[in-house]
């Protein structure tokens, strides 16, 4: 759970300063100090019910880390991303558990978005199924027995609206993200090659404010469903 709470993606807000950051109440992530956003995680299976999460994000400020100032994002589960920012987007570039030491470089930085802010937009990141299991087998979950996948993700919208529990806003930026992930369906299908979507909306001034992750199944052997992160209180 910890490690998969990197759900928390793409968003950047114009040129960038890989020190100073943008300046506030412009940024579609914002990364300064004091913000606090609290979301409801919802996964809902396809075998049926609806499990729940909350989810509580701040931001601590500048650390250093590799002999270069990063900005540090903390989840109230006890990990730590360290991102940093400038003309190319905004990318993770490590991250700590409670229980290390010393922060894990990630093999390449991860873009949350990545520049320019045009629809069209394109980059990619490793992924892994979040939401799909093994009806009878152990482990049931996917992603414990499976090597991550690679997501292309996409702006595919500028200046919509949406709606969340913690309000309404607009100027937000959508971002489909799409992978394939095979794997052995059932007797009858066979090996098939099972989509992974993701759509995210960031908003300005605000960051993250809404994510729906969709693994379907079909299948006999598999079971799927739709994975949903919503704002419910920010500042």
């Amino acid at each position: 759970m910890k490690r998969r709470l990197c759900l928390v993606a793409p968003a950047l807000a114009a040129l960038l300063c890989a020190c100073q950051g943008p300046a506030p109440g412009t940024s579609y992530f914002p990364l300064d100090a004091g913000h606090r956003w609290r979301y409801d995680l919802a996964t809902e299976r396809e075998a049926g019910g609806v499990e729940h999460e909350e989810l509580v994000l701040e931001t601590l400020g500048q650390q250093e880390f590799a002999g270069q100032p990063a900005w540090v994002r903390r989840s109230e589960t006890g990990v730590d991303y360290f991102l940093r920012a400038d003309a190319s987007g905004i990318y993770r570039v490590a991250s700590r558990l409670d229980v290390e030491a010393e922060p894990l470089k990630d093999a390449a930085p991860r873009y949350v978005l990545k520049a320019p802010l045009k629809v069209g937009s394109e980059w990619q990141a490793d992924t892994n199924a979040y939401v799909l299991q093994r009806r009878q087998e152990f482990p049931p979950e996917i992603r414990n027995t499976h090597a991550p996948v690679m997501m292309t993700y996409t702006i595919a919208a500028l200046g919509q609206g949406v709606d969340t529990r913690a309000g309404h806003f607009g100027d937000c930026l959508r971002v489909n993200g799409r992978a394939l992930l095979r794997l052995f369906a059932d007797a009858v299908s066979g090996w098939r090659d099972l989509p992974l979507t993701t759509t995210e909306w960031y908003c300005k001034g605000v960051g993250l404010v809404k994510v729906v992750r969709e693994e379907p199944a079909n299948s006999t052997f598999l079971s799927g469903g739709t994975m949903t992160l919503e704002l419910t209180e920010w500042k």
